[in-house]
């Protein structure tokens, strides 16, 4: 067993996948992502995008291959301990909001730090830190049935955002968006992750959006076929520039 390069926080080597019907979702696909990188993952639908974030991050072990974080062998991980590594370290993004129904707003984004042990009135205010710069601020105490479908998936984003992970995995974030929300919401993380250091794996089928990273890796049938690397962004204003340039189409 070869340990991966120092400078890289998440590291996969031959990832090979196959889903329970026999098809394959990943074959042989190989990356590292830097600390503090907003990477893409681009590909049309059935590439193995979603596939990969899956392994990447502990959700389900791949059949074959090795995956890394920070010198720590994920895939030699029991269930447990990869449920402790993606509720300790990890943040995740759905296309389609999950929220728990009985629990009113600020509480469902406030949620993973609440399961971390952290005090409520400290999980509340970093939610709601997250959910006004998400424009949902005013709906906390509602609860998920009186929101909209694009306001739901804010609150997710606050929601992955409120516990600065060390790495946020986001699989088609924007998808419930409407066109003129995505501009906003995908400046808000993009400009969070490099303010607060946050490693990013993006998955998109959106060439505007994989604008937005660092760099872009392209899956075809689950396999990597082009890396596309962007000028790094100096700061907040650049990334920003960039936000509006990539999204004004």
């Amino acid at each position: 067993m070869v340990a991966p390069p120092d400078n890289d926080v998440l590291w996969a080597r031959a990832l090979h996948f196959r889903h329970d019907d026999g098809s394959p979702g990943l074959s042989g696909v190989s990356l590292g992502v830097r600390e503090g990188e907003i990477l893409a993952v681009s590909g049309p639908r059935g590439s193995g995008k979603s596939t990969l974030l899956r392994c990447l991050s502990g959700l389900v072990p791949a059949d074959d291959g090795e995956v890394w974080f920070n010198s720590v062998p994920v895939h030699t991980m029991g269930p447990a301990a990869r449920e402790r590594l993606r509720r300790d370290r990890f943040g995740w993004i759905d296309p389609a909001p999950v929220l728990v129904p009985e629990l009113n707003v600020w509480e469902n984004a406030a949620l993973p730090l609440m399961l971390r042990g952290i005090g409520r009135r400290r999980a509340k205010a970093a939610a709601l830190e997250w959910m006004e710069r998400l424009d949902v601020g005013d709906r906390a105490r509602k609860h998920p049935v009186e929101l909209t479908h694009a306001e739901r998936q804010r609150v997710c984003i606050a929601r992955a955002l409120a516990p600065a992970p060390s790495v946020l995995f986001a699989d088609e974030p924007t998808a419930p968006l409407h066109r003129g929300d995505h501009a906003h919401v995908l400046r808000t993380l993009t400009t969070a992750a490099r303010s607060h250091g946050i490693t990013v794996v993006l998955a998109t089928h959106d060439a505007r959006t994989a604008a937005l990273a660092d760099r872009t890796v392209s899956l075809l049938d689950g396999r990597c076929v082009r890396t596309v690397h962007l000028p790094p962004v100096s700061g907040p204003a650049e990334s920003e520039g960039r936000a509006a340039c990539s999204l004004s189409v």
